[in-house]
């Protein structure tokens, strides 16, 4: 069956289980406002507070909104095919949320080293900070996030649309991610799987080593510091930080460095969770919610809607 004449995809979510799904369908539904609402907050405060205006809360910003767009381009339709009998999305709903989920997944690990970067300045040369983490390199650093991300969701979307698709139109995952469209193409995908491999060597394991690298200077940078109360406040500005990084990056390496054909349904679906639920709901606790600034920032706001 051509592509051009098809018109909706069958999702079939994490489980067939209708009592599996009815849990499930809590559970998203309770972990997505978490992590909605969560970074929502982020950036508000971060927009309505003017002392957050430095190049470290505007990456963390950006870390927020990129979080909001991954989560609401997948969740909402996970949680309508779960409670609903409606199990399809249109052409049209398909090619967008693929295009939204990719431009998140490779604005995330850009912006992981960034912030990476940010934090090995800023440990390793606390005097310097100022001059090298100005506004022009933030601007620098966040355009340079938006064009690889924009030009990766660009080259993985238009080599999906030139793939014909027959037989069955059901997608056995729970949203339109490249492993399971590229199982499901009756064309060849040589240049689909090239181009996914190349992404996942430059973006995923690229990204993961250099973000690898700057961690490891800040913890040697932070073993050097002669008093205590200093390391302790050190290791609490990032400490947890690789821990997520690792999170995410691990099973987006794991789910995209492997060819189309030794794609497994019900085990990429939960490391499919990973990275599009579990590591947007822990970025606002790991990265902002620990911050002092950050939390002085947060009780303005809501000290203002309580005026």
């Amino acid at each position: 069956m051509n592509e051009s004449v098809v018109t909706e995809f069958v999702i079939l979510g994490l489980t067939q289980n209708p009592e599996l799904q009815r849990v499930l369908s809590i559970v998203f539904l309770f972990v997505y406002l978490v992590a909605f609402l969560g970074n929502v907050l982020i950036v508000i405060a971060i927009i309505s507070n003017t002392t957050l205006h430095t190049p470290m809360y505007l990456l963390l910003l950006a870390l927020a909104v990129v979080d909001v767009i991954c989560t609401t381009s997948i969740i909402p339709k996970i949680l309508e095919t779960m409670l609903t009998s409606r199990k399809t999305i249109s052409y049209g709903g398909r090619m967008s949320q693929l295009f939204f989920f990719t431009w998140s997944l490779g604005a995330e690990m850009v912006l992981f080293t960034t912030v990476a970067y940010d934090r090995y300045v800023a440990i390793c040369f606390p005097l310097r900070y100022s001059a090298i983490m100005n506004h022009q390199m933030c601007a620098a650093l966040l355009s340079t996030v938006m064009v690889i991300a924009v030009t990766n969701s660009w080259v993985h979307t238009g080599l999906i649309l030139r793939l014909t698709f027959c037989g069955s139109n059901t997608i056995d995952h729970f949203f339109c991610e490249i492993p399971p469209l590229l199982a499901m193409s009756c064309s060849p995908v040589r240049i689909n799987e090239v181009m996914v491999y190349v992404a996942d060597l430059t973006l995923a394991v690229g990204d993961f080593t250099l973000t690898c690298i700057s961690y490891g200077f800040v913890i040697v940078a932070i073993l050097r510091i002669r008093t205590t109360e200093g390391k302790r406040k050190a290791f609490s500005t990032c400490s947890s930080h690789p821990i997520v990084v690792s999170l995410y990056y691990s099973p987006v390496i794991y789910t995209y460095i492997r060819p189309a054909s030794s794609y497994t349904c019900e085990r990429d679906k939960v490391v499919a969770v990973l990275y599009t639920l579990v590591t947007p709901t822990l970025n606002p606790i790991v990265y902002s919610f620990r911050n002092k600034d950050m939390q002085t920032g947060i009780r303005k706001v809501f000290a203002s809607l309580k005026r």
